[in-house]
C-alpha cells in the first residue's frame, strides 16, 4: 500500500487533478492527508445568506429554483454571447448564480444541467449585487448530481487558485482508500483512553458520519499538532536541566544591597515575587533560562539591573543586548543614573564596592570603542550595555554571567547565541518584552523558559487617557489636536508626535498589523501618510509655530538621534516629531502627551507600547489616536479597543485574535507552509496545555524518544522551530 511520502501523482491517478492540487504546495500523500477541512456542511442541508462576506471564495451547498439564458452583445468585441442566469436557495435567503457563455449549445446545456430541485456544490467568489439586493457568484465551479458527494457530512476545505473543496475532498477519498494508517504519534502507554487513534482521526475529520466524530477528530489532530512542538520544548527543557553554570548567589555587604540602601522607591510587589524567582535561579547550578515579560513601564528594568548586580557581586559580569542605539543609551543613562557612585569603579568618589557600566554601539569612537572593550575583556566593568556591537568577534569578557536580551523578539536565533558563546560557562539568560504575550503563545514558543509577568505599575505612574480622534467623521477635531498639544506645553510639558512615515516620497508601510479587515476594514482614504520630516515643518510654520520642533528617526545618524534624544529629555525640545524609533525604553519624565498620525498604520501592541511613553513622571498622560478611518472598519475598532483600557495584556489577547496568529512558530517567515494548520493558540489554550503535561511525562521517560519513531520523525520534520526553539 502507498505510504504518506509517496507522490500524489502515482496514488490519485488523475493528472489534472495532482496538477491543480500543486498549487496548494500538495506533492505528497501526506501533504494532501495533512490538508484539513475547516469546517464542514451537512449534504442534506443548504448554506446560509449571513455567512457570506464581499470578495470572499466560498464553498455552498444550494439548491436551484430557476435557470434562464440570455443573449447579449459584448461592448468591447462586438461579438454575441449567452449569459444564463440562475436563481437559487440558501437556509435563509437566495443566492444568483451567472454564467457567461461564449455558444447558445453551451448555455442551453447549462440551463437543462441546472433545472429546479436540483441540489448542488458551487464555489467561487461572493459580490453583492447591490441593483438587485442580492449575493452573486459570476462563473462558479459547480458539481451537480455526485451522489457520493452530497450524502453525509461534507468537509469544506481551504482553498486557493482554481482547486475547489470538492476536488480537495475528492482526492483525498481515494487516498483514504489506499494509504497505509498513519502511526500514532502518542506511545501507547501515553495514549488516553479519551482519546481516538491518529490514524481514526485522519479518517474521522475527512470522512465524518457525525458531527461529533469531526469534533473528536479534530481535537485529536489539534493535540497532535500541539505535542510535536511542545515535545521538542521539554527536549530543551531537559537538555537545560543537564547543564552546569556557575552559581551566582551574590554576596552580602556588596553592590546589591548597597543599592538597596539608596533606592528612592518602594519595589512593587509584583517586583519583589519575580525578583525572588530570579535570584534563585541565579543561585542555582544550572543556567537561568526565563522570560520577564511586563506591563508597559511596571518596571523590569530595575529588576533586571538588580540581577545584574547579584551577578557582580558574584564575581562575574552581565551583558545588557538592546535592539538599538537609542534604547541602549536610554539603558546606560538610566543605569549609571541610579547607580550613582556605585557606577564609578576606579574613580575617585566611587563607592568601595563601585564597578564600571561600558556602553558600546557602533557609533562610538575609535578611543572610546577601545576603552569599552577593554573594560569588558578585563573584566573592570561589571555591566556592559550595547547594540549588536556586543556580538561582534572582538569583543570579549573577563567572566560574562548573565545575559540580559531587551525587547527579545528584535533579534535573531543566531544573535542572542553569539553573545552566551563568549561565556567560558553557560551563562544565565534573562530575555525581557514589554509587549505582553498572551500565555498561549508563551507556552508554545517560549515554553523551554521559565516566565515570568510584572502586571502591576510602580507607585505615583499616572494614568494616561487615550481618546481616538476620527477625523473622517470629525475633520474640525484636527484644530483641537494641536490646540491641546499647545496646552501641555503651555504648563511646562512636552509632547511627542509619532508618524508613520519619514519623508513623503518613502514607501507607505503595509497594512497595520497585517490584518485582513477585508471591505470593512478599510476607509477608501488615499491620502498620503504623514511623514515626519513634512509634519514638523507644518507644525513649525503653522499649528505649533513658535514651540520648539525637533525630529528623531531611524535615518539619523547615531550621533543625531542621541543628540535629538538628549535634547528633548534636557527639556529643550517642546515637541519631537518622531517615528517608532522612542517606541521602547525611551524615558522622558516631562512627557505628557503623545499625538499618534495616521493610527490606524500601527497595530494594538504597538500603539500601547507608544502611548507608554508619556505619564511617566508622574504627571497625567494624554494619548489622541488621529485616523481617517472610516467608523465602521476594523482599524477604527483596533483603535476604540486600545482606547478602551490600558490592560496590555488584554490587549495582547486581543491583538492575537484580530491577527489570526499566523504561524507562531515562525515557519511562515522563511516562505514555508505554515506548521499548525488546526490548533489555534488564540483558543485552545487547553489543548496546548495537554500536550505540555504528555510532553514532559513522555520526555522524561524517553528524553530521546527512541521507543515512539513517529513521535520523533514528526519534531525532526519541525526543523525550522526547532532550531528557533533549541536556542531561544
Amino acid at each position: 500500500m502507498p505510504g504518506w511520502d509517496d507522490k500524489l501523482v502515482g496514488v490519485i491517478g488523475d493528472a489534472k487533478a495532482v496538477a491543480k492540487l500543486k498549487d496548494l504546495e500538495m506533492s505528497t500523500v501526506g501533504d494532501l492527508l495533512r490538508w484539513y477541512p475547516r469546517t464542514f456542511v451537512a449534504a442534506g442541508a443548504v448554506s446560509r445568506v449571513e455567512d457570506l462576506e464581499e470578495g470572499a471564495r466560498v464553498n455552498l451547498v444550494v439548491t436551484t429554483d430557476t435557470a434562464t439564458v440570455y443573449d447579449f452583445r459584448n461592448k468591447r468585441t462586438g461579438r454575441l454571447g449567452w449569459r444564463v442566469e440562475v436563481t437559487t436557495s440558501l437556509a435563509d435567503g437566495q443566492l444568483g448564480m451567472t454564467f457567461f457563455e461564449p455558444r447558445s449549445s453551451q448555455a442551453e446545456w447549462r440551463r437543462r444541467q441546472l433545472v429546479r430541485g436540483t441540489k448542488l456544490l458551487a464555489a467561487g467568489e461572493a459580490k453583492w449585487n447591490r441593483f438587485k439586493s442580492r449575493w452573486e457568484l459570476v462563473n462558479p465551479d459547480v458539481e451537480v448530481g455526485e451522489t457520493e458527494l452530497l450524502e453525509g457530512l461534507l468537509p469544506i476545505y481551504p482553498t486557493r487558485g482554481k482547486v475547489t473543496s470538492w476536488q480537495i475532498m475528492r482526492s483525498v477519498r481515494v487516498a483514504l482508500d489506499v494509504v497505509d494508517p498513519l502511526p500514532d504519534l502518542l506511545p501507547p502507554q501515553h495514549l488516553p483512553p479519551d482519546l481516538m487513534p491518529t490514524h481514526a482521526a485522519i479518517e474521522g475529520i475527512h470522512r465524518p458520519t457525525t458531527e461529533k466524530q469531526w469534533w473528536a477528530s479534530a481535537h485529536r489532530l489539534k493535540l497532535d499538532e500541539a505535542l510535536t512542538a511542545q515535545v521538542a520544548l521539554a527536549q530543551r527543557r531537559h537538555e537545560a536541566a543537564g547543564v552546569q553554570a556557575r552559581p551566582r548567589p551574590g554576596r552580602a555587604g556588596g553592590l546589591f544591597d548597597a543599592f538597596d540602601e539608596r533606592l528612592p522607591f518602594e519595589l512593587t510587589e509584583g517586583q519583589r515575587e519575580v525578583e525572588a524567582e530570579i535570584l534563585a535561579d541565579l543561585a542555582r547550578d544550572h543556567p537561568m533560562h526565563r522570560l520577564l515579560q511586563g506591563e508597559v513601564a511596571s518596571g523590569k528594568t530595575v529588576v533586571a539591573l538588580r540581577a545584574m548586580l547579584r551577578v557582580v557581586d558574584s564575581g562575574g559580569q552581565a551583558a545588557l543586548l538592546a535592539p538599538t542605539e537609542v534604547l541602549a543609551q536610554q539603558h546606560h543613562r538610566s543605569i549609571t543614573r541610579m547607580l550613582g557612585d556605585l557606577a564609578a569603579g576606579d574613580m575617585l568618589g566611587g563607592h568601595e564596592h563601585a564597578t564600571t557600566v561600558a556602553l558600546l554601539t557602533g557609533s562610538l569612537g575609535a578611543t572610546a570603542r577601545k576603552e569599552a572593550m577593554l573594560d569588558a575583556a578585563s573584566g573592570r566593568a561589571g555591566i556592559v550595555v550595547g547594540t549588536h556591537a556586543l556580538l561582534e568577534d572582538k569583543v570579549q569578557f573577563a567572566d560574562l554571567g548573565l545575559v540580559v536580551v531587551d525587547e527579545q523578539h528584535r533579534f535573531g536565533v543566531e544573535q542572542r547565541a553569539a553573545l552566551t558563546a563568549k561565556a567560558e560557562d553557560p551563562p544565565h539568560v534573562l530575555v525581557m518584552t514589554a509587549t505582553p504575550i498572551p500565555r498561549t503563545v508563551a507556552m508554545t514558543v517560549f515554553g523551554d523558559l521559565e516566565t515570568s509577568a510584572l502586571r502591576q505599575l510602580p507607585a505615583g505612574r499616572a494614568p494616561i487617557q487615550t481618546t481616538v480622534v476620527p477625523l473622517a467623521d470629525q475633520p474640525g477635531w484636527a484644530d483641537r489636536v494641536w490646540a491641546r498639544v499647545r496646552e501641555e506645553v503651555a504648563t511646562g510639558r512636552q509632547a511627542y508626535v509619532l508618524c508613520p512615515r519619514i519623508t513623503g516620497d518613502e514607501e507607505e508601510p503595509a497594512d497595520p498589523a497585517d490584518l485582513d479587515d477585508g471591505p470593512a476594514g478599510s476607509s477608501g482614504d488615499k491620502r498620503p501618510l504623514a511623514a515626519v520630516e513634512e509634519v514638523a515643518v507644518g507644525l513649525a510654520q503653522e499649528q505649533l509655530a513658535g514651540l520648539r520642533v525637533d525630529v528623531l528617526h531611524g535615518r539619523l545618524t547615531p550621533e543625531a538621534k542621541d543628540s535629538a534624544m538628549s535634547r528633548f529629555a534636557a527639556g529643550e525640545v517642546d515637541v519631537l516629531v518622531c517615528t517608532t524609533v522612542v517606541e521602547v525604553g525611551v524615558d522622558v519624565g516631562n512627557a505628557t502627551t503623545m499625538v499618534v498620525l495616521d493610527a490606524d498604520r500601527f497595530g494594538i501592541s504597538q500603539l500601547h507600547q507608544l502611548r507608554g511613553r508619556v505619564g511617566r513622571g508622574g504627571h497625567p498622560g494624554l494619548c489622541l489616536l488621529v485616523t481617517h478611518a472610516a467608523a465602521a472598519s476594523g482599524s477604527r475598532q483596533r483603535l476604540e479597543a486600545v482606547a478602551s483600557t490600558t490592560d496590555g495584556f488584554a490587549l495582547a489577547d486581543l491583538d492575537l485574535e484580530l491577527r489570526h496568529e499566523g504561524d507562531v512558530l515562525g515557519s511562515n517567515q522563511s516562505g514555508r507552509r505554515r506548521t499548525l494548520r488546526l490548533l489555534s493558540v488564540a483558543r485552545d489554550g487547553d489543548v496546548i496545555e495537554r500536550a505540555r503535561d504528555l510532553a514532559s511525562a513522555i520526555v522524561e521517560e524517553d528524553p530521546t524518544l527512541s521507543h515512539a519513531p513517529a513521535l520523533a520523525a514528526a519534531v525532526a520534520s519541525l526543523q525550522e522551530a526547532a532550531a528557533y526553539l533549541d536556542k531561544t
